[in-house]
């Protein structure tokens, strides 16, 4: 399938600044396991980002990531709290609950967005030996409905976790764009507002693969290289992995293109929005669209532009734009839109 397409961030191609900094290290010899200069360079253009005081861990994948950060935060008999549509319950094959031990407590929500007040309904059982001890509170930032948190909404549900000796797991897998629908520092929505533990996504934003775990906090990640082999996530040529986070946070590369994926996103709600046939069921805040259409029609449209159904039973769709998506993309899919729906 080479048709380009709504599908997702993941069916694009690579950015060429990634692809040029690949072949670029591809040269001569380098210490395996992440003893080379490029990984420590990357390392050192997230101390840049974040603060000095942090811990990075490149890893191969977006679950990969998860797997690491909640394994090393957390004991078998802790749960960890997610949104019901969480990456880690609805989309990882029971991969954190099979790697951390760990019950996984899911709570519905209707914008992918947990709150305190949900949250608090959860918070039970500390010290009764019969009971799953809650540990983390799993969020995801942007969520898989694609909206964002406000750094004050993502504070509060980090006061929560800390007043009751819980740590806070974000899942960034697609951080910048939320930090480019925001417009904020992106300390203001992780580590100032109290995030423990960041999977910092790589791969829905250009780069061929790969992700990073950052611990805001050292002492939680003195046992992660440990977590990170035995989940046979430790790249031995890792060089190839951290020099694509190095191009990617050069000159701000990663917020141009969530910056570029939004707009697309945008510039499509904006031309779909007065089909009558169209009904967009969540906030376009990030590079994502949510719509209901005709169940009969999404076949045909398929074929042209392809893309995931998201639910079934009503006929909603989700639409992702990407890096390279382009203003001719969008007035394409939407001509075929108005085509088969009018």
């Amino acid at each position: 399938m080479n048709k380009r397409g709504f599908a997702s961030d993941n069916f694009s191609g690579v950015l060429p600044e990634v692809m040029e900094t690949i072949q670029k290290v591809n040269q001569g010899h380098s210490m395996a396991y992440g003893g080379d200069q490029y990984t420590a360079s990357a390392i050192d253009k997230f101390k840049q980002l974040f603060g000095e005081n942090i811990d990075v861990y490149f890893v191969f994948n977006g679950t990969g990531a998860n797997v690491v950060s909640l394994s090393t935060i957390t004991e078998s008999w802790n749960s960890i709290i997610c949104p019901s549509t969480a990456h880690i319950h609805v989309d990882e094959c029971g991969a954190p609950d099979k790697f951390t031990g760990c019950k996984v407590i899911p709570i519905e929500v209707a914008d992918g967005k947990l709150t305190p007040e949900l949250i608090t309904n959860e918070l039970h059982g500390f010290g009764f030996e019969h009971h799953s001890q809650p540990k983390v509170i799993s969020i995801t930032q942007c969520t898989e409905l694609g909206t964002v948190y406000t750094p004050e909404e993502i504070k509060a549900i980090c006061d929560l976790a800390h007043k009751h000796d819980m740590y806070v797991h974000m899942d960034g897998a697609r951080l910048a764009n939320a930090v480019a629908s925001l417009d904020v520092d992106v300390r203001e929505i992780t580590n100032k507002a109290g995030v423990d533990v960041l999977s910092f996504g790589g791969t829905k934003n250009g780069m061929m693969l790969g992700e990073a775990v950052i611990f805001f906090n050292p002492e939680l990640s003195k046992n992660a290289k440990y977590v990170r082999k035995q989940s046979m996530q430790l790249c031995s040529k890792m060089k190839y992995i951290a020099c694509q986070f190095e191009a990617l946070l050069t000159d701000d590369l990663w917020l141009k293109t969530a910056r570029h994926a939004n707009k697309m996103a945008k510039m499509l709600e904006n031309k779909v929005k007065n089909i009558p046939a169209v009904k967009i069921t969540q906030k376009v805040q990030t590079n994502g669209i949510w719509a209901i259409i005709p169940k009969d029609k999404i076949e045909q449209l398929q074929n042209e532009y392809f893309f995931w159904v998201w639910d079934e039973h009503t006929g909603e769709v989700r639409w992702l734009c990407s890096f390279d998506t382009t203003e001719d993309d969008i007035k394409g899919f939407v001509s075929l839109l108005k085509e088969q729906l009018d």
